[in-house]
């Protein structure tokens, strides 16, 4: 009979390679694209996977994962149904933040900032591009809305591939991309003995960064 983990037993040593002020470069995004580039080199799954948080109003949290889908200096580009919880509440308050886990790597990636959307030309630009069965969940989804059943989903995905069929999905109104312009970036690397390294970049004006080392 296996034996029951007890969950607070359940720990491993980090043994990433260091991480110093001299290591990174002068800009985030810059440092940010590095890690991505080793990221997909190192064929991890998802690697464009992030944890996306945001907040009612009144401060309430939430999270999911999304998939990064593009990033530059402007900020890092996702898309979701406007209508979704995460797309009212961003409606609300457009502070959010983006965490990256690549635990093959011992690393985290923490962004902060605020979202708005992407024009309606980007978001079609981008939506084109998906595959057909993915454009036609998109009209199918009322994401985040309570449904009768897994029945109900599949019967509206029937019907909107019927009523495209042999023409181009058009971009749904309800649904298009978000950029999250960010004010704070910070760059974590497992290191042995919990003292992991921790370098974070705060936006002091429209094109510099303040560069500062975390305790762990």
């Amino acid at each position: 009979m296996t034996k029951k983990k007890d969950v607070s037993t359940l720990r491993r040593d980090y043994s990433g390679r260091s991480l110093t002020k001299k290591d990174v470069a002068e800009n985030p995004v810059e440092q940010f694209a590095r890690w991505f580039r080793q990221a997909l080199a190192a064929d991890l799954t998802d690697a464009n996977a992030m944890t996306l948080a945001t907040a009612t109003k009144q401060g309430v949290p939430s999270a999911r994962i999304v998939l990064l889908k593009g990033f530059d200096e402007s900020g890092f580009k996702f898309y979701t149904n406007y209508n979704s919880r995460k797309g009212r509440e961003l409606e609300q308050n457009p502070s959010a933040s983006l965490c990256f886990y690549w635990p093959e790597l011992d690393r985290q990636v923490r962004i902060e900032g605020k979202a708005r959307k992407l024009s309606t030309e980007k978001s079609a630009s981008y939506f084109q591009q998906r595959p057909r069965l993915s454009q036609a969940s998109a009209w199918a989804s009322f994401q985040s809305s309570e449904i009768e059943s897994r029945e109900t989903l599949e019967k509206k995905f029937k019907e909107i591939k019927k009523r495209f069929k042999d023409q181009e999905i058009p971009l749904p109104d309800f649904w298009g991309g978000y950029l999250l312009q960010p004010s704070r970036i910070e760059f974590w690397q497992g290191r042995p003995n919990r003292l992991h390294d921790r370098i974070v970049y705060s936006k002091i004006n429209n094109t510099d960064w303040e560069i500062k080392r975390l305790a762990p």
